[in-house]
């Protein structure tokens, strides 16, 4: 049942606007040379940071379509009722999330990376970088989205928590700290499964 929960989520994912995390995605890092100048070495030097401001926000866009449908359409009461804990519910939300933007999202790095005048070198460490901390964002988003779901103005509450909770992924992924990055992502993807299941399971309640 949680595959096909997965499953069920990336169609949703990839029939809706799935799109939209990457043209914006792709829209920072155009913005980017534009806002800076043309000058090749502050844009080889400040890309890598740009490129994980750009993944940070794309992965907060579709926050409000994470759990908040499934909640107000009595999804997870079924999925109670058959005996699907909040916790392995909340693993597949993760999962599907990921899915949905994070292999799109290293595509995407290679026209972003050019736009930005980053280097092979520094690419190829960038683009493990996210590969990294990606599922450490789409954790910390799933739980921020059950956090905040049935709420007033719930997006707008959830970028306000999700933001700050991802600086250390920011500023390990930008400075190339790839164990540290691991460390934080791991501790994401690992914990927020009980955040998000205790936060189903509240609302249900």
């Amino acid at each position: 049942m949680i595959g096909a929960l997965v499953l069920r989520d990336v169609r949703r994912g990839f029939t809706g606007a799935a799109w939209l995390p990457i043209a914006f995605f792709l829209l920072v890092a155009t913005l980017v040379p534009f806002a800076v100048g043309p000058d090749a070495r502050l844009l080889a030097r400040i890309g890598p940071g740009a490129l994980w401001i750009a993944a940070l926000t794309a992965a907060l866009l579709p926050i409000e379509r994470l759990i908040e449908p499934d909640r107000a359409d009595g999804v997870f009461d079924q999925l109670f009722l058959h005996g699907v804990a909040d916790e392995a519910v909340a693993a597949a939300k993760i999962a599907a999330h990921w899915l949905t933007f994070g292999p799109l999202l290293l595509v995407a790095a290679f026209p972003a990376a050019a736009l930005l005048n980053i280097d092979g070198q520094a690419l190829g460490s960038t683009l493990l970088s996210v590969a990294i901390g990606t599922p450490g964002l789409a954790a910390l988003a799933v739980a921020v989205a059950a956090l905040t779901a049935g709420l007033p103005r719930a997006g707008s509450l959830a970028g306000l928590l999700l933001l700050p909770l991802a600086v250390p992924l920011l500023i390990f992924g930008a400075a190339d700290a790839l164990l540290l990055e691991a460390a934080v992502s791991l501790l994401l993807t690992a914990g927020a499964p009980f955040v998000a299941g205790a936060a189903i399971r509240a609302a249900r309640t």
